[in-house]
């Protein structure tokens, strides 16, 4: 038992540098293994896996209780004495007065831990409402192992890393393996906002758990819905202010150095514009950037960077040195995963690495405020998917095809060479082809899957597979709000958020040994955000305006006002001159057919359009590249 502990410890030990711990009990066939990044309480206090006062529980924990100040004040109040510092003690401190269902419901914080009750013989795992902190766990043979990460897993002696069939056609559908899924059978993702509790004694007679809710974003969503905020359109940019003011100054409590990533966009920008008015000096910012134009967003971070008067890195990348992180990330991410921003993503950890211990960011406001484009004309749209007919938008559909990308660009650009207008679209020409991929959707159903979709019918690429009926997220059913641009909103919140944006935080930053904080994942500002009607968040032609107003008491709108950019890499044009030869060798027939895993003709057809120009396939190729990336890696 001790041995497996430290071998599933030591596989993650890139998520916690600082130290590292085992508890076992070895009568009860319980062992707990834990690596630390020191954050509070760096002295031996905070040590981990730790136990309770009286010895009931013990627990292994990762991540951080942002109001773990207020729950001490209180418990030191009922009597208890810490010896320590740490946010673990009040986590454990609050669970032995509360019990574990109300002590996550007071909780204000990202988490996945898991929990011994020696007393009843009971291990409970749970996860952070949104998902921030990932969970893996598995079924094994008459066991059960857990870890943050899949290699955790891998290390135990027992674990059979058989590949899920419906789980990989999951995956090229959506780039990434969408919880409760994992990788492998008998695998399994924590669903965020539960709890798994496991009967030590139950499970040696064969019996199952199954996760069990202590939040609901559902529940959020239609109680805001339901209650909406009913002050003006100022005096809701002035609760947003409060609110996530009060979430930045929570996530910035650190023992260790702390900044902030700066992208120059909205998001990023409103979270160090509230770290800077809270901080007597310069907050440490940071900023990636690139050559190519279209995907430069360094010199608008450094301007918001000037104005508020942080101290600003920007280190600016070559295609090489970005191309070079590419053998890296099937290690990184540890299960396949095939969102290109990851590259940056781990680029901006690294840098912030060399100087601090915790950066924040701005994602999850476009979740949580209404910021990606298909919002502001989500409802139109499906008004036309199901009102315009079928013969029609094929019609159009063939229309918008019959000119490859690079030609519609370059129409676009001679259009807009004669105008003054500075806020130029990019990537003028993939949208037009995605447009045309929406066109085919019968119902707005079928249009949102669209929209998240890399390949759309991944089961006829993988022999024998079924995909599991989901919209991205952890449930396959629709949820009717009334609206599909709420809707949308809460698809995301369950689905692209939790398994694609707070993934590529998570594992890049962690990679690194850099604690990344999310203060937009606020429950309280996120309970805002859905009592916001929808007029409030998408007003004058403008998504996210409550965050638009807020930034504008800190920036000049003339700093932010652009359109959405987004954190890319030219992927598409890297497959087809520097990147050619190694994709080539994941993309041949027999390196597709190894495995009896994918069938290599429509792969192979992509490749070869994509190469040609006609078509611009870089989502569905690099969603097949980072699977072969990854299975080669780990000798899959």
């Amino acid at each position: 038992m001790q041995q497996t502990a430290n071998a599933m410890g030591l596989a993650v030990a890139h998520r916690g540098p600082d130290g590292d711990g085992v508890w076992v009990d070895a009568a009860h066939g319980i062992g707990f293994a834990h690596r630390r990044l020191a954050i509070i309480d760096l002295k031996e206090t905070g040590h981990q896996p730790m136990v309770s006062p009286t010895g009931r529980y013990v627990i292994s924990y990762n991540g951080e209780i942002y109001n773990f100040p207020e729950l001490r004040t209180e418990l030191e109040g009922g009597g208890f004495t810490f010896r320590g510092t740490s946010d673990t003690e009040v986590l454990l401190a609050l669970i032995e007065n509360l019990g574990l269902e109300q002590a996550l419901e007071r909780a204000n914080g990202m988490f996945a831990f898991a929990l011994w009750d020696r007393e009843n013989h009971k291990l409970s795992l749970a996860r952070d409402r949104y998902g921030q902190k990932p969970l893996y766990y598995a079924w094994l043979s008459g066991g059960f192992a857990f870890g943050s990460e899949l290699s955790a897993l891998r290390a135990h002696p027992e674990f059979e890393a058989e590949i899920d069939p419906n789980a990989l056609a999951m995956y090229l559908r959506f780039g990434n393996v969408p919880a409760p899924n994992a990788i492998f059978r008998k695998t399994h993702k924590l669903i965020p906002g539960t709890t798994l509790t496991i009967d030590m004694r139950a499970l040696e007679t064969g019996q199952a758990a199954d996760p069990q809710p202590f939040w609901s974003a559902e529940k959020i969503a239609r109680s805001g819905l339901a209650t909406p905020f009913e002050g003006t359109p100022d005096e809701a940019v002035d609760e947003l202010d409060r609110l996530l003011g009060t979430a930045v100054e929570r996530c910035m409590l650190s023992d260790v150095p702390l900044g902030a990533f700066l992208s120059g966009g909205l998001d990023s920008s409103t979270i160090v514009a509230l770290m800077q008015a809270r901080s007597s000096t310069p907050i440490r910012t940071f900023s990636i950037g690139f050559h190519e134009a279209q995907y430069n967003e360094a010199n608008y971070a450094a301007a918001v960077a000037a104005h508020l008067g942080t101290a600003h890195t920007e280190l600016y990348v070559t295609s090489r040195e970005a191309q070079d992180v590419i053998p890296k990330l099937p290690g990184i991410y540890d299960e396949p995963f095939s969102d290109s921003s990851q590259i940056p993503t781990f680029l901006v950890s690294q840098l912030a690495r060399d100087s601090v211990t915790v950066s924040l960011s701005g994602d999850a406001g476009d979740e949580q405020f209404v910021g990606y484009n298909r919002y502001a004309w989500g409802n139109r749209m499906g008004n036309v998917v199901e009102g315009l007919p079928a013969p029609l938008r094929r019609l159009a559909t063939d229309a918008m095809r019959v000119l490859p990308p690079q030609s519609w660009d370059r129409i676009y650009q001679t259009v807009m060479s004669w105008r003054a207008d500075r806020n130029q679209q990019v990537q003028v020409g993939h949208k037009v082809h995605k447009l045309a991929e929406l066109l085919r959707a019968p119902d707005r159903h079928a249009l949102y899957l669209e929209l998240l979709s890399q390949w759309n019918e991944p089961a006829s690429l993988v022999p024998g597979a079924r995909e599991p009926s989901s919209y991205g997220g952890a449930r396959g059913t629709w949820p009717d709000l009334n609206d599909f641009t709420q809707e949308m909103l809460l698809l995301d919140t369950t689905g692209y958020l939790s398994n694609d944006i707070l993934v590529k935080l998570d594992r890049a930053s962690m990679a690194v040994g850099l604690e990344g904080r999310v203060p937009f994942l606020d429950h309280e500002v996120g309970a805002l955000a859905w009592r916001l009607p929808l007029s409030m968040k998408l007003r004058d032609g403008a998504t996210k305006w409550p965050v638009r107003k807020l930034l504008e008491k800190y920036v000049p709108a003339s700093l932010i006002d652009r359109p959405k950019m987004g954190f890319g890499v030219p992927i598409g044009q890297w497959l087809r001159t520097d990147l050619r030869s190694w994709a080539e060798d994941l993309l041949t027939e027999d390196a597709l057919r190894d495995g009896a895993l994918l069938d290599p003709a429509p792969i192979r057809k992509a490749w070869q359009e994509h190469l040609s120009g006609r078509r611009n396939w870089e989502h569905r190729l690099w969603a097949v590249l980072m699977f072969q990336s990854w299975r080669s890696h780990a000798g899959l």
